[in-house]
C-alpha cells in the first residue's frame, strides 16, 4: 500500500499548529488578563504569571516545530507564508520575545515602575499573537495574490481584509476566555474568584466573534466537514461556559480546549488540499502536491517523526503533571 507522505505531512502539521494554539492560547489569554485578575496586589500578579511560569516555553516548542516541519515538508509554502506575511510575523516574533524577557526580568528589581513596564510587555506580548496568528491563518485560507514564481505580491493593506481581521478578533476573544479559564482552574482565591467573573463576561464576546469568523468560513470556503466542526467549536464553546457558571473549571478547560482545535481544524479542512491559494489564478495555488519536498525526505522526515514526538508529547505531558497543583498567594509569599 503507497501511503500518501505529502497529506499525511500536512494532516502532521495541522496537528502541531493545533496543538499550539491550544496550549499557548491559554498562555495568551492569561498574559493579556495580568493587568485584570492580578488588580490591587503584586502577590496576584504573580501568581497569574506563576500559573503558566513553568509550562510557557515548553508550549512554544510545538510553534518551532509546527514552523520546522512547514520547512522541511513544504518548503515553497514555509519561503511564501513566511515572505508575503513578513510584517506580521515579524510582530509575533518581536512580541514573544519581549513577553519571554519579562518573564525572566520583572522580579529582578523590587520597584512597581520596573514591574509595571514589564507587565506591559508581558500583555502586548499576549495581545499581538493571539491576533496576529488569527490574521494570519484566515489571510492563509481566504488567499494572496500569488504568482507563478511563487512570490506572495500582497501587501499589508491587502492582509487587512475584514474576513482577516474577524479571524484575529476571534482569536483574541478565544484566547482571553481560554486563559480566564485556565486561571479558574490553575489557581485559588481572589484570582481564581476573578478569573470566574472574567470567563462569564468574555465568553458572550467569544463566541459572538467565533461564531461571525467560522460562518463567514463557512460561506467561503467551507464544506459538509467544516460545517460540523464549526458548529462543535461553537457548541464547545458554549458548553465551557455552563462549566464555568457551574464551578466546574476541568470541564470548561476541556471545552474552551476543544473550541480551539475544532477552530483550528476548520481551517485547515478549508484550506486542502492548497496550502496556500492564490488570488490571482488558481493555477498558481500551492498545493500538498507541487509545494511538498521530495518523497525521500518526506521518509525520512516520517520516521524521525515517529521516534522524537512521542517523546516530546510524554516530556510536556509529566512536566503538565508535576505543576498540576494550584497556585495561590501563599506559594508567591
Amino acid at each position: 500500500m503507497t501511503v500518501d507522505l505529502p497529506t499525511v505531512w500536512f494532516v502532521a502539521i495541522a496537528v502541531l499548529w493545533t496543538g499550539y494554539f491550544v496550549l499557548e492560547g491559554f498562555d495568551f489569554g492569561v498574559g493579556m488578563l495580568l493587568p485584570v485578575l492580578g488588580r490591587g496586589r503584586d502577590a496576584d500578579r504573580r501568581v497569574v504569571i506563576n500559573a503558566i511560569g513553568p509550562v510557557w516555553d515548553g508550549n512554544e516548542v510545538w510553534l518551532i516545530t509546527a514552523v520546522g516541519a512547514m520547512f522541511a515538508a513544504f518548503p515553497a509554502w514555509y519561503a511564501a507564508t513566511l515572505s508575503g506575511f513578513y510584517l506580521p510575523v515579524l510582530l509575533i516574533i518581536v512580541a514573544l520575545i519581549g513577553r519571554g524577557v519579562a518573564f525572566e526580568y520583572r522580579g529582578k528589581v523590587d520597584d512597581p515602575r520596573w514591574r509595571a513596564r514589564w507587565d506591559a510587555a508581558i500583555v502586548f506580548g499576549s495581545a499581538v499573537p493571539a491576533f496576529a496568528w488569527g490574521l494570519v491563518f484566515a489571510n492563509i485560507v481566504r488567499g494572496v495574490e500569488l504568482g507563478p514564481d511563487g512570490v506572495v505580491r500582497s501587501g499589508l493593506l491587502d492582509l487587512l481584509h475584514p474576513y482577516a481581521l474577524v479571524g484575529g478578533l476571534a482569536t483574541l476573544a478565544l484566547f482571553v476566555l481560554h486563559g480566564a479559564v485556565f486561571l479558574a482552574l490553575k489557581t485559588d482565591g481572589p484570582v481564581r474568584r476573578r478569573a470566574r467573573t472574567a470567563a462569564r463576561a468574555t465568553a458572550p464576546v467569544a463566541a459572538a466573534a467565533l461564531f461571525a469568523f467560522l460562518m463567514w468560513t463557512q460561506a467561503d470556503h467551507g464544506s459538509g466537514t467544516t460545517a460540523v466542526l464549526a458548529a462543535g467549536a461553537v457548541g464547545a464553546l458554549l458548553i465551557g461556559t455552563a462549566m464555568v457558571a457551574r464551578r466546574r473549571e476541568g470541564w470548561a478547560f476541556v471545552a474552551t480546549a476543544v473550541a480551539v482545535a475544532a477552530t483550528t481544524a476548520v481551517l485547515f479542512v478549508a484550506l486542502f488540499p492548497a496550502v496556500l491559494p492564490s488570488l490571482l489564478d488558481p493555477a498558481f495555488d500551492l498545493t500538498v502536491a507541487n509545494a511538498a519536498s521530495r518523497p525521500y525526505t518526506l521518509t525520512i522526515l516520517s520516521w524521525i517523526g515517529v521516534v522524537f514526538l512521542p517523546l516530546v508529547v510524554l516530556y510536556q505531558s509529566w512536566s503538565y503533571w508535576v505543576f498540576r497543583r494550584r497556585v495561590t498567594r501563599e506559594h508567591v509569599s
